[in-house]
């Protein structure tokens, strides 16, 4: 039995409100207007969504160098500073017999960054290639990827509770180092690459078939 071809809002002049998510009709030939509800910008397509995602994920991947290798908090005890790395963080932890702390850490700030950027590549790779390969699956890593997104700032929360936790003084004090702000800045343009990506550009091709 031959599949029934169901056309696009596209095709029908519909455009999604990402603010109150009402179809809204566009004037014919106008790719751009304003929702008739709450007002708020409609589009078919966002403007240049690859290259600002392209460029947004390519200065993520250069700040995650200085993420992962400048300090990200020194732990100072009885005068005497220990800089920590987020990697030589985690051995510190193993050997402090600490391995779940340890686990989360290697979790929360290498593993959820790396994989947010290696997703937000596969998908603007296959866009660009045209790919009709698995559009569900790839709208599903891109759903994955933005999930991730609420969770990618869990470390840098973690230094900024131990700093204002643990002070006491001329004993015992923590203070956040340069990596913790490389990776926020790191994770703030992964977050803005992820908002920037048009998902619906997945389906493009599909739906021309």
């Amino acid at each position: 039995m031959a599949s029934v071809k169901l056309p696009s809002a596209r095709s029908k002049g519909l455009a999604h409100c990402h603010t109150c998510h009402m179809l809204n009709q566009l004037p014919e030939g106008d790719h751009h207007g304003h929702c008739s509800r709450c007002s708020a910008p409609v589009h078919y397509r966002s403007h240049n969504s690859i290259e600002r995602s392209w460029a947004l994920v390519i200065a993520s991947l250069i700040v995650f160098v200085p993420a992962n290798t400048l300090p990200i908090m020194t732990v100072n005890y009885f005068g005497v500073g220990t800089a920590d790395t987020i990697l030589s963080g985690i051995v510190t932890l193993i050997n402090l017999d600490m391995a779940p702390v340890a686990l989360i850490v290697f979790i929360a700030s290498f593993l959820v960054p790396l994989s947010k950027i290696l997703g937000l590549i596969i998908l603007l790779v296959t866009v660009n290639r045209h790919s009709r390969v698995q559009p569900v699956q790839r709208t599903t890593l891109y759903r994955i990827v933005e999930f991730l997104g609420k969770w990618s700032m869990l470390d840098v929360f973690v230094v900024g509770i131990m700093g204002a936790v643990v002070n006491l003084g001329y004993i015992t004090s923590i203070e956040p180092g340069r990596g913790a702000a490389a990776f926020a800045i790191m994770v703030i343009l992964t977050m803005f690459a992820a908002h920037a990506f048009d998902p619906r550009l997945i389906w493009d091709l599909k739906n021309n078939e």
